[in-house]
């Protein structure tokens, strides 16, 4: 029989070191390695990717002059104390990443730009440095700027971990050099996104894209009255979380969401009443991280109210945030067609 809970209940409450524990490689990423990536052989870079990042797991871990002191008074190094995948959705720079990290000596840190920034906002930006200082490796996935403050607090930390010695990777759609542009006034901000261009040795993927299709159809919502039967007859044996949308919204504004992924720990699957339109921008932002973890867990969703494409106003859609939001939908959308259709999301 299904367990019933209610997510607008929990209140998690996680040690630094609980915190620092989620940063891995999600569910859909946990047992990759660099020889379950298939290269297209008709796109070299793929290949050579492969090559540069098991080269570069051989050094995580080891004294390579990196650190501060070498740089002040020991020989100049030409080599990059970071790799940075840059391409286009779909050509598996996730995957890339991941199997880095599975192929590297610990300690060591696997999250998303945002689950970085949250980190921040929990421990402070002194106690975080302190923390990943002391790691080998720290990967960040999906390497994005969408304002100047976190241009300035991202150039900051990753400095500061390279001048401790810790080996950088990460991936994005945006070369290191342009990132913010078209998304602020990133010329005001040259001086820092210059220093995290100078952290890594760029390697461009390229590839098919084979996820940038636009965004699938939202399945239409179920009834309310008879949302929580159906889920209960398709997954008997889960643990369900049973909130109303409005509710779910209020308490995200009141748990960090550096601890959203914990939220979620027992949640097999989620089942949503009365979704409807976000129009303030900060809970927007809350409920792309949560919809982010929904994906890295693999929650199904069933859900009544509006489809998830109708889930933000259409000027967030086309603002500065459009590529989280985008993603948010599209995750989400897939997310409801597994727990409505049946259709696994990929």
């Amino acid at each position: 029989m299904a367990k019933i809970i209610h997510l607008t209940q929990t209140t998690p409450n996680l040690s630094v070191d609980e915190l620092l524990a989620g940063f891995h490689p999600s569910y859909r990423f946990g047992e990759v390695s660099f020889n379950t990536y298939r290269p297209d052989p008709n796109q070299p870079s793929q290949a050579e990717a492969v090559s540069k990042l098991s080269n570069f797991a051989q050094t995580v871990g080891k004294n390579n002059g990196a650190g501060l002191f070498s740089k002040l008074f020991g020989k100049k190094t030409t080599a990059k104390n970071g790799m940075y995948l840059d391409g286009g959705f779909g050509v598996g720079k996730t995957h890339l990443l991941a199997s880095l990290w599975h192929a590297s000596p610990g300690p060591k840190a696997f999250g998303t730009f945002v689950e970085y920034t949250n980190l921040v906002g929990a421990l402070s930006f002194r106690r975080t440095v302190e923390v990943l200082s002391e790691y080998k490796l720290v990967c960040i996935d999906e390497f994005e700027l969408d304002d100047p403050g976190d241009t300035v607090l991202m150039s900051r930390l990753m400095r500061e971990l390279s001048d401790a010695g810790v080996k950088l990777a990460a991936t994005s759609n945006t070369l290191p050099g342009a990132l913010g542009e078209g998304r602020f006034a990133a010329v005001d901000f040259q001086r820092e996104i210059k220093t995290l261009s100078e952290q890594f040795d760029v390697h461009r993927v390229d590839g098919v894209d084979f996820r940038h299709r636009g965004l699938p159809d939202a399945p239409q919502p179920l009834d309310d009255s008879a949302i929580e039967e159906f889920a209960t007859e398709r997954y008997p044996e889960a643990t369900l979380a049973v909130d109303d949308f409005a509710g779910l919204v209020a308490h995200l504004h009141k748990v960090h969401p550096s601890r959203y992924r914990q939220l979620l720990s027992e949640t097999d699957a989620l089942v949503l009443h009365n979704v409807d339109t976000i129009t303030d921008q900060s809970i927007a932002l809350r409920f792309v991280v949560l919809a982010d973890r929904l994906y890295d867990k693999d929650v199904p969703i069933v859900a009544s109210g509006k489809p998830f494409s109708e889930l933000f106003t259409a000027e967030m859609m086309a603002g500065g945030y459009q590529k989280k939001y985008y993603r948010a939908v599209s995750r989400l959308t897939a997310l409801a067609r597994e727990g409505q259709v049946g259709e696994p999301a990929l």
